[in-house]
């Protein structure tokens, strides 16, 4: 699944093909995605954009005729394309534009969403109404962390990718997170010290941030707006790496689930 900074990096490859643009036609070629897409969808045509940005996972295409929500679930691409561009499988929408160019979404799963909204839906849906603050603003910190661990019996890691606490630490970088921090991420998130979490937040902030940095992680059938893969894989310590040596320490690393999720990490480095 794209996490934060593939989703990331797909709004800001997107952004400046399209602030600024008049939408032409919206074409819905299959509507079966996560959930179906709305024909009030249809109501952005004619609207100017007014910008590009993103919340958690989504994407929020702001107009001045409304708001359209975008998700890339499991398995979703955008790529900003000629009118003429060929459409192959699993193309389900076009975002068409004025100036020649449309947005394009593919989406072999279907776990993804497009989504209309007359109101912000970062303030008004139900999808986010409930969401944590984003881990690069000042509103997360190792004393936020601290303060919503207290009393918490969940391990560390299903804590820090509870999107009601913080959003965007999948599983990828919460893996990476609490390796760097050094904490076993079975221990319980109330059980960690204060000492830790201030530790562990601007690791979560640094890794998230080299990863944007550098292009995102690519996994599986996911890749950036003009195509090219992102590279941060290359530099990940733990995560898909389960019965290799530890990078540091050279101990043989760890593969268990934990909240149904691949959890790699190091038994001699995280305690």
């Amino acid at each position: 699944m794209p996490e934060l900074p593939e989703v990331e990096v797909s709004c800001r490859g997107i952004a400046p093909h399209l602030q600024g643009q008049t939408i032409g036609a919206v074409t819905v070629r299959d509507k079966r995605l996560r959930w179906p897409i709305p024909d009030s969808i249809q109501q952005l045509v004619g609207a100017t954009i007014s910008s590009v940005e993103r919340r958690a996972k989504y994407i929020v295409i702001t107009t001045n005729q409304g708001y359209l929500l975008i998700h890339l679930g499991m398995s979703g691409s955008l790529r900003v394309l000629p009118h003429d561009a060929l459409v192959v499988k699993h193309d389900h929408v076009d975002l068409v534009l004025h100036n020649g160019f449309l947005l394009r979404f593919n989406d072999p799963r279907r776990f993804g969403c497009w989504l209309y909204s007359a109101e912000d839906p970062r303030q008004h849906h139900v999808l986010m109404q409930t969401l944590g603050p984003e881990p690069l603003t000042e509103q997360f910190s190792g004393d936020y962390l601290h303060q919503q661990a207290q009393g918490k019996s969940q391990s560390i890691k299903t804590f820090i990718m509870d999107n009601h606490v913080v959003v965007g630490v999948g599983n990828i970088y919460a893996n990476e997170s609490l390796f760097k921090a050094g904490i076993h991420p079975k221990r319980a998130a109330g059980k960690v010290s204060k000492q830790r979490y201030l530790a562990l937040a601007p690791i979560i902030q640094q890794t998230l941030a080299q990863a944007i940095e550098q292009g995102g992680t690519t996994l599986n059938d996911f890749t950036n707006p003009d195509g090219l893969p992102g590279y941060f894989k290359q530099e990940l310590m733990v995560y898909g790496r389960g019965g290799r040596p530890c990078l540091t320490c050279a101990t043989e690393l760890k593969e268990i689930r934990l909240g149904q999720r691949s959890t790699v990490y190091c038994p001699v480095c995280q305690r």
